[in-house]
């Protein structure tokens, strides 16, 4: 069982003092992938602020950032991945403030189709400066790097502060959830060699962007990864059954879960079902996909 973490307390458009470097302004956009909202996270204080996630682009939301750092520089805003949740208030923040943007650019955009899963992709993010393939940056009394965590993304990137040993990891890990990784964007594989990339950096604390931080951080990504394998387990377990179809399979496997995330869910189950193909345990008639005919080889 995933020792989740759902206890958090604060005020719509407020500012929260969380450590000496780390502020959090939430955003009023709670839902089904944002759980309470997204919270936006300010580094550092005076000159030189970094913002992490400014999020959807409310302009309730974008007047509670300038008003938490009234008085200071916001220079840096940094970008975990462009769902909607998280990177189109960069732009208008960036306008305001001057500052520069930090994330990866998705390499091909994908059609969402009659069924939006997540909270949407933002089609127009584009960093001013990539980090793609990691970097350091530095601002007033912070030190960041940025380490790419493919998976739930393609571009999805966690940022480290080195003055408190702690990351900010998006949606690659949050403690009042799984992570949803839909293909062809989303990759189940990549997804656990990038967990297994966290776990042995040994962080202090994660800052998800949604939801409160978790603090006993190895435990939770073992149960975070062995969530993933007893999943992976179950599908075998519906394709032994007879059972050939993931949309068929999702409410046997997701007992309790809103049904409003079974679309989600279907695709997660679709990530894993390509990975059992790359090994070789399961077939495909056709391409690959939520409808199509799936078989234990």
């Amino acid at each position: 069982m995933i020792p989740y973490v759902r206890d958090i307390t604060f005020e719509y458009g407020a500012c929260d003092q969380l450590t000496p470097l780390i502020r959090r302004v939430v955003a009023n956009n709670p839902g089904p992938f944002t759980f309470k909202g997204t919270g936006t996270y300010i580094i550092g204080r005076g000159e030189g602020l970094a913002v992490i996630d400014p999020g959807p682009d409310m302009a309730d939301h974008l007047q509670a950032i300038l008003d938490a750092t009234h008085g200071e520089r916001i220079s840096h805003i940094l970008i975990t991945h462009h769902h909607v949740d998280h990177s189109p208030l960069a732009k208008p923040l960036a306008a305001a403030t001057g500052a520069v943007i930090y994330g990866c650019a998705v390499e091909h955009h994908h059609h969402e189709g009659e069924v939006r899963l997540e909270a949407g992709h933002d089609q127009s993010f584009m960093p001013d400066v990539s980090v793609c393939g990691g970097s350091t940056i530095t601002g007033h009394g912070w030190t960041m790097e940025a380490i790419p965590t493919p998976g739930h993304t393609s571009n999805h990137i966690c940022y480290a502060l080195k003055e408190e040993n702690a990351l900010f990891s998006g949606d690659h890990i949050m403690g009042w959830s799984t992570t949803v990784v839909t293909p062809p964007d989303g990759d189940m594989g990549a997804y656990l060699a990038s967990l297994d990339l966290i776990k042995a950096r040994n962080f202090q604390t994660l800052w998800p962007t949604h939801g409160p931080p978790i603090t006993e951080v190895t435990p939770f990504i073992d149960a975070y990864i062995e969530h993933r394998h007893d999943r992976t387990r179950q599908i075998l377990a519906q394709l032994q059954a007879g059972e050939t179809h993931i949309k068929a399979m999702v409410p046997k496997m997701y007992v309790g879960v809103d049904p409003r995330l079974y679309p989600a869910a279907s695709h997660s189950v679709l990530a894993h079902m390509i990975e059992l193909a790359k090994a070789g345990k399961v077939a495909v008639d056709g391409p690959p996909g939520v409808d199509s005919t799936w078989r234990l080889v």
